[in-house]
Formats: structure tokens, sequence, C-alpha cells
């Protein structure tokens, strides 16, 4: 297929869910694949390489690992080895290497908050270097710049869009609810070390992020069957956000999309978020 270059480039966020043993490969074909990582793709993303069905649309991607995820786990610390092949581990041994890198996080993130860090806090600055590597490549138009991630990598589409204003458009699935709801329904998988932000929480709320992104265009893939998040909590942020939008004279600029799916950011979703983009990263001079 012919491109026009330059392109739209896309920060894509891989999820936190499943093994930590991998980060970016969870989405990208790295000519390597494992049993997990079948099982993993077949389970959220219909079987696809994220990634790769992106850059078959004419946008240049780029993925990184996450903070503990992949190439970043914490070698070395508490049972972790020092170096290990994830894909020479059998499928047992894969899992229990999860269990052992799982057993470290607290310690993490502990470190970073000594610090006064965050792991969020590390993620925007990792994710933010990311649209610098975009804009510097001549194959990639710099005034057109958005990100996507299912589950983790909603919440850091979330944050990355409402924190970088280079970011024109986002596409988010799998992580939006409200912290009074959460912390009566689910704190421990979905509020959890990785969304620790003292002296934050008592002064915005998860729907804040999109709304902070305004003008700018954000896409919420919300699925109604997701057991993560209820359905009371659902409706509640789609009233915030929406009411965010239009009090800033724009709600034809946000995007919700709540389908009675489980958690995953399958075929159907994908071309959403396919159509999203191309509207606003190809049909739309950026302003």
């Amino acid at each position: 297929t012919e491109v026009d270059y330059p392109v739209p480039g896309i920060v894509m966020f891989h999820g936190w869910g499943g093994s930590t043993v991998w980060g970016r490969q969870r989405v990208v074909d790295t000519g390597r694949d494992h049993p997990v990582l079948v099982e993993l793709r077949k389970k959220f993303y219909a079987s696809k390489w994220q990634a790769d069905e992106f850059a078959k649309k004419a946008y240049a991607v780029i993925v990184i690992d996450n903070f503990h995820y992949g190439q970043r786990v914490p070698y070395g610390l508490g049972d972790v080895p020092e170096h290990f092949d994830p894909f020479e581990l059998s499928y047992e041994e894969a899992v229990d290497m999860d269990r052992r890198i799982r057993q470290t996080i607290l310690s993490s993130v502990g470190m970073l908050l000594w610090t006064g860090a965050t792991w969020a806090g590390l993620n925007f600055g990792d994710d933010s270097r990311c649209i610098d590597y975009l804009q510097s490549r001549p194959e990639v138009d710099s005034e057109r710049i958005g990100c996507t991630g299912l589950s983790g990598g909603g919440w850091r589409t979330n944050m990355t869009a409402a924190l970088d204003r280079r970011i024109k458009a986002s596409v988010s699935a799998g992580w939006m609810t409200t912290g009074d709801y959460q912390q009566i329904y689910r704190p421990r998988s979905t509020a959890g070390p990785y969304c620790m932000l003292p002296g934050v929480w008592n002064r915005m709320d998860v729907p804040d992020l999109p709304i902070i992104a305004a003008p700018n265009a954000p896409m919420i893939l919300l699925n109604r069957n997701d057991h993560l998040f209820p359905e009371e909590a659902q409706d509640e942020c789609y009233r915030q956000i929406s009411a965010g939008y239009e009090w800033a004279g724009c709600l034809e600029r946000f995007g919700w999309v709540n389908l009675p799916k489980p958690h995953c950011y399958d075929d159907e979703l994908r071309q959403i978020a396919f159509d999203w983009f191309d509207k606003y990263l190809k049909g739309e001079r950026p302003g």
C-alpha cells in the first residue's frame, strides 16, 4: 500500500493485566511468540497484534515497556533472577516468574515514593518522551499525534492525553471509573499502587482526566460488561465528562462507546478507534 509521508503518530500502551513477564511484546510482533502471549491476545485483542494493526492503517506506532514489565522488570530484586529470557520459559515457569515479579511491586513503588516520585509520574515521563521521539522522526507529522491502550494502557492514555497538549486525539479502552464507586467495588485491581497520587485524588477524579484534555478529542471505550467497573460508575463517568465538554463548548469532540462486551479491545472496538483517529488525526487540521 502506498503511504503519503509524513503520517500521524500513535503512542500505544500495553495493558497491565496478565503476565508482567512481557510488556510491548503483548501488542507488537517481535518475531517471537509464547503460549502466554497467544492466550492474552486471544482474550483481549481478538488474537491480533494491536500495534501491527494500527501500522497497517498508516500510523507510525511506538510502544515501550511499562515500568516493571518486559525488559523493565526488577531484575535481581526479591526472587527475580538477574537475567532470564521470557521466551525460553515454559508456560508454568512464566506463570511462576510473573508471581515473583508481582511480589516486588509494592517494594518498587515504595522506593519511588521515598524519592518523592510515583509510578504514574514515572510512566508519564516515559510516555511523553515517546511523543518527543515521534516528533523527531521525519516520517511523522509532529502535529498529528495520538495515543491509545487497553486497561492499564487505557489509564496511561487518559493520563498522557490530559497532561501533554501534543496529544490531539486519544482512545482509552477499559479504564474509566469514579473514585467513590471504585473504593467500595474493586479497589485492588483498578485503583492499585500504579494509581497512587498523593495529594491529588482529594482534588480531582479519574473522569477529570479526559476533561482536562479539552478541546482535544478523547474517545472512551468502556465496555458495559467489563467486570472491573460497576455500571453506575460508568454512567456517572459519562455524565461528568460530557458535562465537562459541553461546558468547554466542544461536546462533539468527546466520544463514548459503551457496548455489551467484557474487558477487551477487539476488532469492532479497534475499528471504532481507527475511525476516531482517521477523523481527528487525518481528516482535521490540528488547531
